[in-house]
């Protein structure tokens, strides 16, 4: 209990008790009781309540801009895809619809309001479309919708990102992004790792990171060494060994909301020498958690239970959070004029510790001659 007296903490919320009107009121109650403890992961929630369905929208993966001299709806935007991928789709790019951004939408399923007119739509759409605000020659496309763009948002958020470094390092840097360290995060570290194994560096932006369990699992696969190379006949490009390495240099973007195993692992990262830390200081909640069942009424208490230590046994981490190597913040003005100071500032130190240390694969060596 960090040496706070229980049970004084608890004669000093229960007064309280008597001017709860709802279950959720009782939550906030012991939330703030269980916050005296100053200690990460100590939660409440649920209980016997009902939280009303919100209604899902029909949506396309697109954005709608009205065009007040047409009066009429056009289409400005269509969010990119990867149409492969079931979380990854998006509906307008999907093939066989016929559409392009700058189309007008006269009419959805008849009607011409489509921000209205799209709440409740869980089956298909049809979209009324012209290239002209006319009703004269319009056409009709139908798409079955998303109930929400936040995979899209987020997955072109990544896509702008690789962009930026791709264009700032002429494709020699790579760039990848982990959401969290459960079974999402790994789905995208699987997905965009991979396929940049050869760049000659990487960025690796844990910003915003919700935590989970499989840091460590993410580190082993970052701290593989290259211990030899392979050559063979057919190609000029070397093999490693191990066969699944990345060989170059490193560093972590990390932010205010970088928590729980995503403070936990930029710690872990730079223990391991992998690289730099680039950003803000991460949220600072490391003592792990666990669900002791559910309560009478189906609400829950998660209760810490593990605290996290450094090879000496020191308690790390915990109500402070991981300080960065180079302190950069992404102010409001930057952000809103599209920019990223911290994704920029981690492409200047990567760039330079490249100058500094190259770290190439090397280039195919001469045949071996056996006859002299």
């Amino acid at each position: 209990m960090h040496g706070y007296d229980w049970d004084a903490i608890g004669a000093q919320y229960r007064p309280l008790v008597a001017h709860v009107a709802h279950r959720s009121d009782l939550n906030y109650v012991i939330g703030e009781m269980i916050s005296e403890l100053s200690v990460g992961h100590a939660y409440i929630a649920g209980g016997d309540f009902d939280i009303p369905a919100r209604p899902q929208v029909g949506l396309p993966g697109a954005r709608f801009q009205l065009d007040t001299e047409a009066k009429r709806y056009r289409l400005s935007h269509m969010l990119k895809a990867h149409n492969e991928e079931t979380k990854y789709r998006s509906p307008l790019t999907e093939v066989g619809i016929d559409i392009s951004e700058g189309d007008f939408v006269v009419a959805i399923d008849g009607d011409d309001n489509p921000y209205r007119l799209l709440q409740h739509k869980t089956g298909s759409v049809t979209l009324t479309i012209n290239d002209k605000p006319e009703d004269d020659g319009a056409r009709d496309i139908t798409y079955k919708p998303i109930a929400s763009e936040s995979s899209l948002l987020y997955l072109n958020w990544v896509l702008g990102n690789m962009a930026k470094v791709d264009a700032m390092t002429a494709g020699k840097v790579g760039y990848l992004h982990i959401p969290d360290m459960g079974a999402p995060g790994i789905y995208e570290f699987i997905k965009w790792f991979y396929p940049q194994i050869r760049k000659e560096a990487m960025i690796v932006d844990v910003r915003s990171n919700g935590g989970g369990n499989v840091s460590q699992w993410i580190i082993e696969r970052l701290n593989t060494k290259l211990l030899g190379t392979r050559f063979g006949c057919s190609s000029n490009e070397p093999g490693t060994y191990p066969g699944t390495v990345f060989h170059g240099n490193k560093v972590c973007l990390l932010n205010e909301t970088s928590a729980s195993d995503g403070d936990i692992f930029p710690y872990r990262f730079r223990k391991a020498g992998l690289g730099p830390l680039i950003g803000k200081r991460s949220w600072g909640g490391v003592v792990g958690i666990s669900s002791r069942g559910p309560l009478l009424d189906g609400g829950t208490v998660y209760v810490p239970l593990q605290a996290t230590n450094d090879t000496d046994g020191s308690y790390i981490i915990e109500g402070h959070g991981v300080d960065p190597d180079i302190i950069v913040d992404n102010d409001p003005q930057s952000v809103i004029e599209g920019k990223d100071p911290q994704l920029e500032r981690g492409v200047q130190e990567v760039l330079r510790m490249m100058a500094e240390n190259p770290m190439k694969l090397p280039t195919h060596p001469a045949d071996p001659i056996k006859t002299e």
